[in-house]
């Protein structure tokens, strides 16, 4: 099966309806720590939210890093923070470390 041909509007809003989706996604899904999603994925919620922040300059508008944080987040990262990270356990560490060495 061909993927069908799409219109850039068409694209576009899927594209925006996914995002939204996974945003949806990550804020329900508190109990995944973002070094797990590095070591599996290798990309977090502040990587996505960085990436909003990037896709928003690139359109001449201005975003601070923590106001994209608070769209991928919900709610102010601090807060965040404070309700549900957890410290990154020793193997935790270690993998992100070996996945991620420049980082």
């Amino acid at each position: 099966m061909t993927a069908p041909q799409l219109d850039e509007k068409t694209r576009t809003e899927l594209e925006a309806a996914a995002f939204r989706r996974l945003v949806d996604h990550l804020r329900e899904r508190t109990d995944v720590q973002n070094i797990d999603l590095m070591n599996l994925a290798g990309f977090c919620r502040n990587c996505l939210s960085r990436w909003y922040r990037e896709a928003a300059e690139s359109q001449g508008i201005g975003l601070a890093d923590p106001d994209a944080r608070e769209i991928v987040y919900g709610m102010p990262y601090k807060e965040w923070q404070a309700k549900y990270q957890k410290e990154a356990r020793a193997e935790q560490k270690a993998a992100f470390s070996k996945a991620n060495p420049d980082h």
